[in-house]
């Protein structure tokens, strides 16, 4: 039987170990690539105080740094800069898992910087998905911590990278490329049967696009993410699938799993319609359900919960994955 393929590297996976229920454990190896980021790395002109502290923290990433030490570096921005990762270094050391870090972080509105927020998110899932074989899956999962740039033509929604797409520019010098709004940097394939044995060589490129079309893989393929990111998680079994028409669907209970979904759901349970053009941003619709039932709260009595997800105005995609983890209709999630 052949080895798993990798992927993501560079969320720096192998770097961690994993307790006996899974969850990954934080290394003294995956503190120290934060100190090799070009914000904490002491350019040349770095002052004393600042080289000395990067220096110390290399031999001992887990050493107390007083916020008095920090107080004396020269740069005000790299000295906001290692605040603020010796508060989010500290916030990791102080939870036995990154699983427990991040539903603390979710639970309790914990601010920190987005990039780390994200980091997070996707090397617990690199965790979760690791030995996955569907290229359709991975490359869902990747909604959940990058944005994505939709594209509407033809009745087909196809979700490319944000961040990559503004890398390449404009001026876009094919079809393909017209279609996504892509520059004369290179084509933007959309994931397919045939190129799906490619994603793992470039899986840190970022440059496949998915097809979020109704009725086809990479909307399923994300219910299979949300599937196993609640399940690992929040140890709750659930299904998940796709739901391809809006219409008699009762919203009793609804997550949006970004913030204009969380606003079209809203107007949806107060009983309004949606006009054709905010429909139009609807992207996708999950019929969840709790395998057993016995986890749901009273409020929702048996009745079908559903989870929405919604392009903005700009057709940008922005997923808030930690919304799977605080408004599900669980008892254990109840506020007392």
């Amino acid at each position: 039987m052949s080895e798993p393929r990798d992927f993501w590297l560079a969320c720096g996976h192998h770097l961690l170990d994993r307790d006996a229920d899974g969850r990954l454990t934080l290394t003294d190896e995956f503190l120290k690539a934060y100190l090799a980021r070009p914000e904490l790395r002491p350019p040349s002109e770095a002052c004393a105080a600042e080289r000395d502290i990067h220096r110390a923290l290399l031999a001992d990433p887990r050493m107390p740094i007083a916020t008095s030490q920090l107080a004396v570096i020269a740069d005000r921005d790299a000295r906001d800069n290692w605040q603020v990762m010796m508060d989010w270094r500290d916030f990791l050391v102080a939870h036995p898992s990154l699983e427990a870090a991040y539903l603390e972080l979710v639970r309790r509105g914990r601010k920190f910087p987005p990039l780390f927020i994200n980091q997070l998110v996707q090397v617990i899932l690199r965790n979760i998905l690791d030995g996955c074989e569907d290229a359709f899956v991975l490359r869902a999962a990747e909604l959940f911590f990058r944005p994505q740039a939709i594209t509407l033509r033809d009745g087909s929604l196809i979700a490319a990278d944000g961040e990559t797409v503004a890398d390449r520019g404009a001026a876009p010098v094919s079809p393909l490329s017209s279609l996504l709004g892509l520059a004369a940097g290179g084509e933007f394939e959309v994931l397919s049967e045939t190129n799906a044995p490619t994603y793992w060589e470039g899986s840190d490129q970022f440059d496949l696009a998915l097809d979020l079309t109704g009725g086809r893989r990479g909307l399923k393929a994300l219910g299979e993410v949300i599937t196993r990111w609640v399940e690992h998680l929040l140890k709750v079994e659930v299904k998940v699938l796709p739901v391809t028409e809006l219409k008699d669907v009762a919203l009793t209970w609804y997550v949006g799993l970004d913030a204009e979904a969380t606003l079209m759901g809203d107007s949806l349970w107060a009983g309004e319609a949606l006009d054709q053009v905010t429909q139009a941003r609807l992207v996708g619709l999950f019929r969840i359900d709790f395998v057993n039932g016995a986890v749901t709260n009273e409020r929702v009595s048996g009745a079908p919960s559903y989870l929405v997800m919604a392009m903005a105005k700009d057709r940008s995609l922005r997923l808030k994955p930690q919304n799977l983890l605080t408004g599900l209709p669980l008892r254990q999630l109840d506020i007392a």
